[in-house]
């Protein structure tokens, strides 16, 4: 079991590996209007060769289609491709990864285009991850403390 899997040499960079788009996306549902239509997040499901169209403004959680393995030792943090950057997408600021986590990373994504929406594929290079040595392993890793562990998807904030 590596950092990262599935492993592609490919994608290894100077100081940092190159992390993909996952199939699943959850937008915004519809918050206002009747009890009966009221949600938080819709999923969408996508083919690997299908698109999603993020429109200005919108935000959406999306995740990388790698599965990490961060061990005790070891922290990451997860940031944006440049190219992604300049297209106009946006990352919120929960890209800090624990020791001792394992899962999909769950992104937060928004488009701040006012004009233009941003064409979205699985499998698309999406973000990097940069890996830290700790001095000391902590007292009680991610995998002893963490909400998120073994998360696969897209997952909505449990707390």
């Amino acid at each position: 079991m590596g950092l990262v899997e599935p492993f592609d040499p490919d994608m290894i960079n100077p100081a940092s590996i190159d992390v993909t788009l996952g199939n699943i996306i959850q937008s915004e549902g519809l918050i206002c209007g009747p009890a009966e239509l009221r949600t938080r997040w819709i999923e969408h499901n996508l083919e690997d060769d299908e698109v999603y169209k993020l429109c200005p403004g919108q935000f959406i959680l999306a995740h990388t289609k790698e599965f990490v393995r961060i061990p005790s030792n070891l922290e990451a943090n997860f940031q944006l491709k440049s190219s992604r950057g300049r297209e106009g997408l946006d990352h919120l600021l929960a890209g800090y990864i624990d020791p001792g986590f394992s899962g999909q990373i769950t992104l937060e994504l928004h488009n701040v285009n006012q004009r233009h929406a941003i064409i979205l594929t699985p499998g698309m290079r999406i973000g990097q991850l940069r890996f830290g040595q700790l001095k000391e392993v902590p007292l009680r890793s991610y995998a002893v403390t963490g909400r998120y562990m073994n998360d696969k998807g897209a997952v909505p904030s449990k707390g």
